[in-house]
């Protein structure tokens, strides 16, 4: 791909100044551009690592002397990340999948393809399913029974969506994700001990082995618009009721979604966080990296968890919240403040014994 400087900055709605004819070809850090790259140097602290490249241009901080740094052209960008937005998308090859169904692919002959789309190498599509138009459906993709799937929808390589899934316009999903599985639900004939210490808090009694009983997944899925799924995530079918994942949801890779969970719209779940069942979850929350939570609880708007937290009970809307258990990021600092300072008051408590006892001897 071939754009001007001009064009690109039209492209994010960002200034350019100098030779805005200049033809770029890619993207890269400042110490790798070559001659047809643009450089990303939005910040100060990147300016040194120009001279290491060859970049004739470079995306730049807003007051930034472009010919002091010997280039022929910038675009200045006020918000950078924002601007990564126009810039990855210009650039972004894709990852092709040919147009039209491959020979390969097993498609029921009920399941029905909107126009446009590409059904890759070896892809499954079982029956009644609906493909919507412009979808590309990757190599060793299967698709259950009755599934569902929005317009422009993008499934990499092996990527499984189970029976009776519904998913909006425009899911991307990242290779190896799953959509559907059966729900993690077991029982035993009598009371288990786990049911006995979730009631009381405790030790959970006389011991008595019981095999468990499987509690079939009849509800499914049901995914928004304009939701993502990284890789090796999963999101399990509802027991009953469906899983529910809301408009505009990204799920970074490594990510588990149980059975029965419910979000609103915009949330973010970063890598390895898993949300146990019946979890209800409202809009724009954010869970950081290996974020635990536990079942049938509820979690407000707004709400950012940073990473390793485990949430074991509700959380009001707005609150910002770390550690295990979850308390208020405020808390936690000065709970682990006063943690590092434990050795050193054991030590003085120890002094203190010490010259207490040795007073008391003297008298």
């Amino acid at each position: 791909m071939q754009v001007t400087i001009q064009e690109l900055a039209r492209a994010i709605g960002a200034e350019a100044e100098g030779d805005v004819g200049l033809h770029i070809t890619g993207a890269a850090e400042p110490s790798d551009a070559g001659p047809t790259d643009i450089a990303l140097a939005m910040s100060p602290k990147y300016a040194e690592m120009l001279g290491k490249g060859r970049a004739r241009a470079a995306m730049l901080w807003p007051g930034a002397d472009w010919r002091a740094l010997g280039l022929e052209a910038a675009i200045f960008a006020p918000r950078p990340r924002m601007a990564m937005v126009g810039i990855t998308a210009m650039m972004d090859r894709g990852q092709w999948v040919e147009p039209g169904i491959h020979p390969s692919a097993v498609i029921d002959p009920s399941a029905t393809i909107e126009a446009d789309c590409a059904i890759g190498p070896l892809a499954v599509i079982g029956a009644r399913a609906a493909i919507g138009a412009g979808s590309v459906i990757g190599p060793h993709c299967t698709i259950g029974m009755d599934a569902v799937i929005g317009e422009r929808a993008l499934l990499r390589e092996m990527v499984s969506v189970g029976a009776r899934v519904r998913i909006g316009n425009r899911f991307i999903a990242q290779p190896g994700a799953r959509i559907g599985a059966d729900g993690f639900s077991f029982v035993t004939p009598e009371i288990s001990g786990v049911e006995k210490v979730r009631k009381t808090m405790g030790d959970q009694g006389e011991l008595r082995a019981q095999s468990w009983l499987r509690i079939h997944s009849i509800g499914a899925v049901e995914i928004g618009d304009d939701v993502e799924v990284g890789a090796n995530s999963t999101i399990d079918n509802g027991t009953i009721r469906n899983t529910v994942i809301g408009d505009g949801c990204k799920l970074d890779n490594l990510v588990h979604v149980g059975h029965n969970v419910r979000t609103g719209r915009d949330c973010l779940f970063c890598g390895q966080s898993g949300i146990s069942g019946s979890v209800e979850i409202g809009n724009n929350v954010v869970l950081g990296g290996q974020v635990g939570v536990v079942d049938n609880i509820f979690i407000g708007d707004g709400v950012i968890a940073a990473g390793g937290t485990k949430i074991l009970s509700n959380v009001p809307k707005g609150r910002v919240i770390m550690g295990y258990p979850a308390v208020k990021m405020e808390s936690h600092t000065e709970i682990y403040k006063t943690q590092r300072r434990l050795p050193r008051l054991a030590r003085d408590i120890e002094a203190l014994k010490k010259a207490v006892f040795k007073s008391g001897s003297s008298d």
